[in-house]
């Protein structure tokens, strides 16, 4: 669904459009959308779109370690979300096992950034090469330019789950936060950072460092000052939704505000180390809270939102925060 404030995040209202799940004859679900103004009153959302034509089938299969077959579709609205087109399918290049890792860039001249990551699909017998990617559209996002790789370990040892890309004040400067896993020692790093131009392919963007912050999915903004605010997820126990905050470009979070806290409810059988990979994909079906989002809405106020609540009962939450 999408929903829609017209006073500034204080009051939400459903839109009716129902978007379609069936793509070309074949049943799926949608998942991770994430909208962009793109020209005055045009706005572009871009979802992934997962194969359900077997319904008996897991989105992860733990013998293969693929995931369902994907697609990434594109629809425009010209009356702020009330109506969209027909969803149109967005060329990777041959890239397969994609899924949306917002939100959607935009930069002051215009281009757009669509961020996304790549793993196997379902029945691929190959090990699983994970691969955080990035495409740019020119034109209000009509057309996207070659994939441009953001991160990768070269060992395979490492993957960079979820990245979230804000931008910086040059077209394509970026800076990328990751979920870092470190295959090989079955456990999660620290939040990883980088930093990079996307115009100039990944020549132009270093491997991701560690950061101070334990913790997941990790959702940058960086401010028009200078201040980068992250709004993470730390699963240690009780597990918290946090905001940090730097003042410089060091990345020095000096400040913190604990937005949510609550005691993970869900039977899970990972813990923070000797993580099962297989099991580590269960367990994610299972969280009863995450998926951190963040957008300044002027330059001392921002608006996150995430999900919170119980086993098979979450809700969408959402709080306005007045940077003092």
């Amino acid at each position: 669904m999408v929903c829609r404030s017209i006073d500034q995040g204080r009051t939400w209202a459903r839109c009716e459009h129902e978007f379609a799940t069936s793509i070309e004859g074949c049943e799926g679900s949608l998942s991770s959308g994430d909208i962009i103004e793109v020209a005055s009153g045009q706005l572009l959302l871009i979802a992934t779109w997962f194969d359900r034509s077997d319904p008996a089938r897991p989105f992860f299969d733990p013998v293969t370690e693929g995931i369902l077959r994907s697609k990434q579709l594109k629809a425009f609205s010209n009356d702020e979300g009330q109506s969209w087109s027909n969803w149109t399918e967005l060329d990777l290049g041959g890239i397969k096992a994609c899924s949306n890792t917002g939100p959607i860039l935009r930069w002051a001249d215009g281009t757009i950034g669509f961020a996304f990551e790549s793993l196997k699909e379902y029945c691929d017998p190959t090990p699983v090469v994970q691969r955080a990617w990035c495409v740019l559209s020119r034109d209000g996002g009509q057309t996207f330019d070659a994939p441009i790789t953001v991160a990768h370990d070269p060992q395979n040892q490492k993957f960079y789950w979820d990245q979230r890309l804000c931008v910086g004040s040059e077209t394509g400067d970026f800076i990328g936060l990751f979920w870092t896993h470190n295959v090989a020692e079955k456990k999660d790093m620290p939040v990883h950072l980088c930093q990079g131009n996307l115009l100039g392919g990944d020549k132009r963007i270093p491997p991701p460092t560690p950061t101070c912050l334990d913790g997941q999915i990790a959702a940058p903004l960086l401010l028009a000052d200078g201040r980068c605010l992250v709004f993470v997820v730390d699963r240690s126990e009780p597990g918290r939704l946090i905001l940090f905050r730097s003042d410089d470009r060091e990345f020095n979070w000096s400040r913190q505000l604990t937005v949510h806290s609550q005691i993970e409810y869900a039977e899970l059988t990972q813990g923070c180390d000797k993580i099962d990979y297989a099991q580590y994909w269960e367990d994610m079906g299972k969280w009863t809270f995450g998926h951190p989002a963040i957008v300044a809405l002027d330059g001392q106020t921002v608006i996150v939102a995430y999900y919170a609540g119980m086993p098979n009962h979450t809700l969408i939450h959402w709080a306005r925060i007045r940077l003092e």
